[in-house]
């Protein structure tokens, strides 16, 4: 019997069209782009995948799975009923969508039109060199260049050398992405990984920078590291674990030798570690990051000589391991810094002799931990260090006198005059550098990227994002504080447009968030977000626990055992918005990606009826199955975010709200889920179960689309334009149903439970990329 069967015929079910824009804020005359008349075509039939019974077993109980037959772990190719189902929900989503045609070629022509096609990074100093990537106007990939120079200027007389042709290296693939580039101490190697298939799985290659020859080394199956020794022979990556995709030992490799010769470094034996590979500031070593979500270990290869760097021996432990205890390296000046939450919750950063680093008796304190301040990060220059710190969940830059001649610098905070942004560190990798780099953005105020000076602090603003036909002047950001079901405050960024906004509660809302692993989802400015905010939208984002906004105890709050803050932050936050007039009650829309796709399945589960629509992006949805699975990747490194099955009580408790598992017969929302086959860190399969018992077990007519995109992985398809078409299919979604009153999903009469699905045991967008890659969530190592 075939794995995929259609519907029965819904007679009546009309053909789900969306009349004219009723009198919205949208409606004001040559100010925004308007809602012609849209239609959804819901008389088409949807896909019913298959039922087969299949026990998911496990210590602490057993569970039914029919839709398990949708798990393929092939790296290559999925079996041919797997296939069938995931292309007919595509196309089922294609057809639904297609009345949609004027909106998204709308999109299209907003999208493009706001795109500077040919632009170009800023440079940055390193090594007696000025880098950046440019843009051609049309390419889909950048061009990595570089121009001699010192740390003052570029030589305007020198020529400007091409590195690596990203257009010219990605032809013949689907999929292509530059992971790492590592040019050697004297300039003449590089080194990069590239990934052909959207998995991580990537290869490293070295190239004769004065020759422009391409070396016969190459590595398969490397992460995205790679750090030269000082003698420009010998080069340091890390593969990557054949099953788990993360991971792998530490190799050693001497240029002109094949893979086979290359010498074993470390090996981590405890797999739920993540290993990483960086040069320390004085390049004087190459640190070897052992790094868990509650604990580090930082090893350290010394180079010297030429001799010294194939030294056979082992790494020496800088900072040996201790369960609760976060610590991270740099070197310079000959001290060791640490950034350490060791005493210190948010955070301290102290030095170290190099003689003793680990003894905490020589340790000296540079900044103390702070309670209402979270040191996030820091970078090394020879007078100064730079700090990252985050105070009332804002990001920014704090300058810190540092080493001998630092007399004429002084401690400096680099101010905003926005309720809102982000300010974040950007790469300073060389400390002779006059300035250190960092970058700006706010909800309504363009990326930009500023240089301050180190002595003087004065501020250069050496470029801001182009976005064509903005007017700054039009938008507002605010930043409001939503109480919590249990008394505490949740930081929300929002953003409007001043024309179009009346805060009376008519707005339409869009309301995204995350919430996991200690990730801070800043607040920045999309000019995709644009064609929602254009057509009358609140765009928010909820800044929900388990995200360290507000430090380390916000990121507690919302992991292990406290994991339904996140759902509960949410949902208060979307009452909080309508409550205060920000939004009307019936005109909210949800989204989330990766983990920010679980919080937005588990309020489809929990409090669906409050919002209009719900997008879910690489949705981890299939929590308990995935985590009880030791194969799956990223299972045992995360164990310490979501709990361990395996224990009774971590296992009722995932499982009481695991969206796949709560999925219920009641009404839902308009849905839309994206996802790509070949994603490594949420598996396609998760969605496809979470869509078909979905479609089986609701009640409403509410459309559910699940479109899977066949050549990408978590963050989506590679190229430049790419980044737009990730989110039309969020906007498309959006757009049409936000002027409607809910009961015109409800005004024909529901079909029999039984008449959805198929009764028999016989299977952060766009249609080219819809996978959300957005959101903050999708981050390498990360769900």
């Amino acid at each position: 019997m075939n794995s995929v069967s259609k519907a029965a015929d819904r007679g009546g079910a009309g053909d789900g069209a969306i009349g004219s824009n009723p009198g919205g804020r949208g409606a004001i005359k040559g100010a925004a782009p308007q809602a012609a008349s849209i239609a959804f075509d819901l008389a088409i039939a949807p896909p019913i995948a298959k039922r087969v019974e299949h026990a998911v077993e496990s210590a602490n109980g057993t569970r039914n799975d029919e839709y398990y037959w949708l798990r393929d772990d092939d790296p290559k190719a999925k079996r041919a009923e797997v296939m069938d189902y995931l292309r007919a929900e595509r196309a089922y989503t294609d057809a639904v969508m297609a009345p949609q045609a004027p909106l998204r070629e709308s999109l299209v022509r907003e999208m493009r039109a706001r795109i500077k096609e040919d632009d170009s990074s800023v440079p940055q100093y390193d090594n007696g060199y000025w880098y950046w990537r440019r843009y051609d106007a049309g390419a889909e990939y950048p061009v990595y260049v570089r121009q001699r120079g010192d740390a003052a200027a570029a030589d305007e007389n020198a020529a400007i050398e091409t590195l690596l042709d990203g257009v010219a290296l990605s032809r013949e693939h689907a999929f292509f992405s530059i992971g790492v580039m590592a040019v050697s101490p004297d300039n003449q190697w590089l080194a990069w990984t590239q990934d052909i298939t959207g998995r991580r799985m990537s290869t490293l290659h070295i190239k004769n920078l004065g020759t422009g020859e391409t070396l016969a080394d190459e590595v398969a199956g490397v992460l995205e590291y790679a750090v030269w020794a000082n003698d420009n022979r010998t080069l340091y990556y890390l593969k990557q674990d054949p099953v788990l995709l993360q991971s792998g030992p530490v190799y050693r490799h001497v240029r002109g030798t094949s893979e086979a010769a290359d010498t074993l470094v470390y090996d981590e034996a405890d797999k739920t570690l993540f290993t990483g590979l960086e040069r320390s500031a004085s390049r004087r070593w190459i640190l070897i990051r052992i790094e868990g979500f509650d604990v580090t270990e930082v090893q350290a290869i010394e180079l010297g000589a030429e001799s010294a760097a194939h030294d056979p021996s082992p790494p020496r432990v800088i900072l040996p391991r201790t369960l609760g205890v976060r610590n991270y390296a740099d070197h310079l000046n000959s001290r060791w810094i640490f950034r350490s939450n060791d005493g210190a919750k948010n955070f301290k950063l102290v030095q170290a002799p190099e003689s003793a680093p680990a003894d905490r008796t020589q340790w000296h304190e540079l900044v103390p931990g702070r309670s209402d301040a979270t040191l996030e990060g820091f970078s090394l220059f020879d007078n100064v260090i730079a700090l990252q710190e985050r105070v009332d969940a804002n990001a920014r830059v704090r300058l810190l006198p540092w080493g001998q001649g630092s007399g004429a610098a002084k401690e400096r905070v680099v101010l905003a005059d926005e309720p809102a942004f982000a300010m974040e560190l950007g790469n300073n990798p060389d400390p002779a550098a006059q300035s250190v780099r960092y970058s700006y953005s706010s909800m309504v105020t363009p990326s930009s990227v500023f240089d301050v000076d180190l002595v003087t602090g004065q501020r250069t603003l050496r470029k801001e994002q182009v976005v064509i036909g903005y007017d700054r002047g039009r938008y507002v950001s605010e930043r409001v504080w939503a109480p919590a079901r249990d008394g505490k405050k949740i930081p929300v960024s929002l953003a409007y447009r001043i024309d179009l906004f009346r805060r009376d509660g008519s707005a339409p809302l869009a309301l995204i968030g995350y919430g996991a692993y200690g990730v801070c989802y800043d607040p920045y400015l999309s000019s995709n977000r644009l064609s929602l905010i254009d057509r009358g939208f609140v765009f928010a984002i909820a800044h929900v626990r388990g995200g360290a906004e507000l430090g380390q105890d916000w990121y507690d709050d919302g992991r292990l055992m406290h994991k339904r803050n996140t759902f509960n932050d949410f949902v208060d936050v979307t009452d909080f918005l309508v409550r205060e007039r920000y939004a009307a009650g019936e005109r909210v829309f949800a989204s989330g990606g990766s983990a920010g796709g679980l919080l937005t399945a588990a309020i489809a589960n929990e409090a669906g009826a409050k919002y209009r629509g719900i997008a879910l992006h690489v949705p981890f949805v299939d929590v308990v199955t995935t985590m009880l699975d030791e194969s799956i990747p990223l299972t045992t490194n995360e164990w310490t975010q979501w709990g361990d099955p395996r224990e009774r009580d971590a296992y009722h408790y995932l499982l009481s709200y695991s969206p796949y598992d709560n999925i219920a017969a009641r009404d839902y929302p308009p849905m839309l889920i994206t996802t790509g086959l070949w994603d490594s860190q949420v598996q396609y399969f998760e969605p496809a179960k979470f869509v078909a018992r979905l479609r089986a077990k609701k009640t409403d007519r509410n459309p559910l689309l699940f479109h899977i995109n066949l050549d990408a992985g978590h963050g989506g398809k590679s190229g430049g334009s790419n980044s737009s078409r990730r989110r039309r299919w969020s906007l498309r979604f959006f757009s049409p149903w936000q002027e409607l009153r809910t009961s015109a999903f409800q005004r024909d009469e529901k079909l029999p439970h039984r008449s959805l699905r198929l009764a028999s045991r016989s299977a952060p967008f766009s249609a080219g990329d819809p996978t959300g890659s957005e959101y903050a969530a999708d981050l390498l190592g990360t769900r």
